[in-house]
């Protein structure tokens, strides 16, 4: 079945909110992922290597506050208002590959759909302004 959970875009501050949350709502981070730890962290100046490139907290009934810090290059620039985006998590890659294409229709593509190092990801925001991240893991 595919999830649908709320990304949120931070200037920085995702662990700082994230704390926060976690502080409100309880439980552990599913993950914490930075961008120091992915395979351009070489790349990248000193100060960015701590910042969050993924984080997760699950809340609620089956849900998940998932988030990322915006740097320059690395997604839409940030800006209070666009900050969301609805993450769907198919369960197949065709099903990934389904919802990608047709939510492309008309859309203005922020990263076209492809294999990343954790799994096939793509992000876009569709013809009516809603930014949508598409994102399948494999099953380990």
């Amino acid at each position: 079945m595919t999830a649908f959970n709320i990304y949120l875009n931070y200037p920085g501050t995702s662990e700082e909110a994230f704390n926060f949350y976690k502080s409100i709502f309880g439980g552990e981070f599913t993950a914490v992922m930075r961008f120091g730890d992915g395979p351009e962290a070489g790349q990248l100046p000193p100060d960015a290597k701590n910042k969050i490139m993924h984080i997760a907290l699950p809340v609620g009934n089956g849900n998940v506050l998932m988030a990322t810090d915006l740097m320059e290059g690395f997604g839409p620039k940030y800006a209070p208002g666009n900050n969301f985006s609805v993450s769907v998590s198919p369960d197949t890659e065709e099903e990934t590959k389904r919802i990608y294409d047709s939510l492309s229709a008309g859309a203005t593509i922020t990263m076209p759909l492809g294999q990343q190092f954790w799994g096939l990801f793509g992000s876009l925001t569709d013809r009516y302004g809603i930014n949508w991240m598409i994102n399948h893991m494999p099953k380990k």
